[in-house]
């Protein structure tokens, strides 16, 4: 079986969570699947390791699971990226808008390096508001975010136009029901 095959295979699909109509991409099968998970970080690692990247951002928590390791593999920093009231130091902070509220995110301003590139991870990308709320945070420290990957994409929510002009990666695209 091919490894995106593998991957597609690896991820469950849960209708109507969190409420009726939704198609939740549920990416908590691919860590049960050694194959899988393996297979999206090596791709990871493919994809960064010549790349102008000084720093990788996970997002909470998902994002942290695929950042750690691919952190580790280039032999440079990750930082947190977490729900309000995680972390116990001092932090910038971004409020955003969800579908159903609103949410917020913070880092610990030690932790962003002014004037490094960052990338940030995050286990799907839709609407791209919690990315931005990450870039902002980064932005809020002096560094600069060029790149963002989520192991799933949803195009359909027009993610693109909120991130630009970033680069945005994916392994596997979903559109529709």
């Amino acid at each position: 079986m091919a490894d995106l095959e593998l991957l597609d295979k690896s991820i469950r699909r849960v209708p109507d969570f969190p409420k009726p109509g939704i198609l939740f991409y549920d990416i908590t099968s691919v860590f049960v699947n050694p194959e899988a998970f393996k297979y999206c970080i090596d791709k990871m690692v493919e994809i960064y390791k010549d790349s102008e990247i000084e720093a990788i951002a996970g997002v909470d928590s998902r994002g942290f699971l695929f950042a750690a390791p691919l952190a580790e593999k280039l032999g440079i920093p990750m930082v947190l990226i977490r729900k309000k009231g995680k972390l116990p130091g001092d932090t910038y902070s971004c409020k955003y808008a969800l579908e159903y509220g609103t949410a917020e995110v913070e880092v610990h301003k030690a932790d962003v390096e002014k004037g490094k590139k960052y990338l940030v991870v995050d286990d799907l990308i839709a609407t791209g508001g919690t990315l931005v709320a990450a870039r902002n945070l980064i932005e809020q420290g002096g560094g600069k975010v060029t790149d963002f990957f989520g192991v799933i994409g949803l195009p359909e929510l027009n993610y693109e136009k909120v991130l630009a002009p970033s680069k945005i990666t994916t392994l596997i695209n979903y559109s529709g029901k």
